[in-house]
């Protein structure tokens, strides 16, 4: 398991929450024999659709993600929180069925979802090329029913002014065979008085059909809504009792924003609930480390309701009736001596392919090839790991010859392009080679010469970013002792509510992603420069 996720349980059998800690939003869960698997939202980030990997439900490890390829989804010039929305694994005749919204707006009630379906038949691939789905509305996941046909659902979008823009739940009939849609869609829940009705999941039980869904927005008035009906198409009749999960009114649980969750029966006959939540730094304030995943145990009657004690998220959560399964616990520092980037790496808006990303170049060593400026949405060259903690440090040890201002290199504490902090390697016009710090808050760039250091020609310069509560701090190193650069920056600009602009009602910008840490290399010039970074090492504080 990856210092990434939470540690381990505190004694055998516990889930201890959050599950996977730092940006995992909109689990999806699934178990095929004696496997579970978590599939997350990405939103700019490649590999999209984050997946992990759990025989017991305690203990996650990381596979990496699914769409390694512009084959599977074209990131450039994605938004920043556009992209990949709340993918859904689901299996039939023996291969796994993906469903992902790739969102390309926010203006003007516009979201302009496009669903596609790929398949598999292991969670390592091969995957099919894309199925072009509905554009209807995103969130969109498969149901098999028993009878051997399968459903498409998704949230009803309506882009008109004055309507309600999610406008229920519809489903839609799936071909496997034929690999299309067939039929009519047709909405079959308008949701709860919670309202913006999304993230359909739909399960037979017991005779009954039961809709799950996420409702209230996907901030502090989030929840978990189960509505059923005896016949799939409906109508459906929420649970009377109120919503399955929810930290609504509860600012004092440590888990907040409780919702968008999807239920899995273990091999014992145990229900669980997987869901987003989030841990504020303080009541219901900025949350740095994203939308997480949680996850909750279900008491499921015959003939009843699902339940969850209180209807709010557990801290800990008694485990499922099946042996302890932990895996080996990732190492701290990355020495890049393997051919790929390992699973806890991402990029933002182009996959890691060879032609920027370069592990064999230079051995033990990550050689990125400079791309686009900080706003750049084609080619940013960025290589990162999610913020797993409040208190957590990735230091490096970086190799660049810059010749000019055009080209920068160094690590930084990132939330979207509009928001981050960087320390990097330039340089100046009189031909210093020198340590800078930048920051941009809400677009708004600060520059901090006062701060420069002269690194000189030595080579090698270590170079440090630390997240310590609310704040950051940068430092760097020239031989044996680090030395903090002397400035703390706000962590909480890094954040989900920090990150959304909304006019006039409608919202300009969104925040889904939380924070990062990464490596960062700009050629503003495309003069071919490059920075060799000799590790990274990832500690939480």
């Amino acid at each position: 398991m990856s210092t990434e996720t939470a540690d381990v349980a505190t004694a055998a059998g516990t889930i201890r929450n959050p599950v996977l800690s730092g940006f995992h939003p909109d689990p999806s869960i699934l178990r095929v024999g004696d496997d579970y698997y978590l599939a997350t939202s990405t939103f700019e980030w490649y590999p999209g659709v984050g997946v992990h990997h759990s025989r017991d439900l305690v203990h996650w490890r990381p596979l990496g993600g699914i769409i390694t390829e512009r084959r599977l989804l074209d990131l450039r010039g994605c938004g920043d929180s556009n992209g990949v929305w709340a993918p859904d694994l689901s299996y039939a005749d023996g291969m796994f069925h993906l469903v992902y919204s790739d969102v390309a707006s926010f203006a003007s009630g516009y979201w302009d979802p496009q669903n596609f379906l790929i398949t598999a038949p292991s969670i390592d691939g091969p995957w099919s090329d894309p199925v072009p789905l509905h554009g209807h509305g995103f969130d969109a996941s498969l149901f098999h029913d028993d009878d051997g046909t399968s459903w498409l659902l998704a949230l009803n979008a309506d882009w008109r002014p004055g309507r309600d823009r999610f406008n229920g739940i519809e489903i839609q009939q799936y071909d496997r065979a034929e690999r299309r849609l067939v039929g009519k869609a047709r909405v079959i829940f308008g949701g709860t008085e919670a309202g913006l009705t999304e993230g359909p999941h739909l399960y037979k039980h017991d005779g009954w059909y039961y809709l799950v869904t996420a409702e209230g927005g996907t901030s502090w008035e989030h929840q978990v809504t189960v509505a059923r009906s005896r016949h799939l198409l409906g109508p459906y009749t929420a649970d009377p009792s109120g919503p399955l999960l929810t930290s609504v009114g509860r600012p004092d649980l440590r888990l907040q924003k409780a919702g968008h969750g999807s239920l899995v029966q273990t091999q014992t006959g145990q229900w669980y609930l997987a869901h987003l939540a989030a841990r504020p730094y303080t009541p219901l304030g900025s949350c740095v480390l994203g939308r997480e995943t949680a996850i909750q145990r279900v008491d499921w009657p015959a003939g009843g309701w699902p339940s969850i004690p209180g209807g709010v998220p557990a801290d800990d959560v008694a485990g499922p009736d099946l042996p302890p399964a932990p895996w080996p616990a990732a190492p701290a520092t990355d020495t890049f001596d393997a051919p790929a980037l390992g699973p806890l790496w991402s990029t933002l808006r182009r996959p890691a392919t060879p032609d920027w990303v370069d592990l064999t170049s230079r051995p033990s060593h990550l050689r990125i090839v400079g791309g686009q400026s900080p706003v750049g949405r084609q080619a940013p060259s960025l290589v990162a790991r999610r913020v797993g903690s409040t208190r957590c440090s990735l230091e490096t040890v970086v190799d660049f010859d810059p010749t000019g201002h055009r080209h920068l290199a160094g690590v930084t504490g990132y939330y979207n392009t509009g928001n981050w902090y960087y320390a990097y390697l330039t340089r100046a016009d009189d031909g210093r080679r020198l340590l800078e710090l930048l920051a941009c808050d809400s677009g708004r760039l600060t520059a901090y010469p006062q701060l420069g250091v002269d690194v000189g020609e030595s080579a090698r310069v270590g170079l440090r970013v630390t997240f310590d509560g609310p704040v950051v701090r940068f430092a760097y190193r020239l031989g044996d002792v680090w030395t903090d650069l002397p400035i703390e920056f706000d962590a909480t600009i890094l954040s989900d509510e920090h990150a959304a602009i909304v006019i006039d009602g409608e919202p300009a910008a969104w925040g889904f992603t939380g924070a990062f840490l990464g490596l960062w290399v700009q050629d503003l010039g495309s003069d071919g420069t490059h920075a060799d970074f000799d590790h990274a090492t990832y500690t939480e504080l």
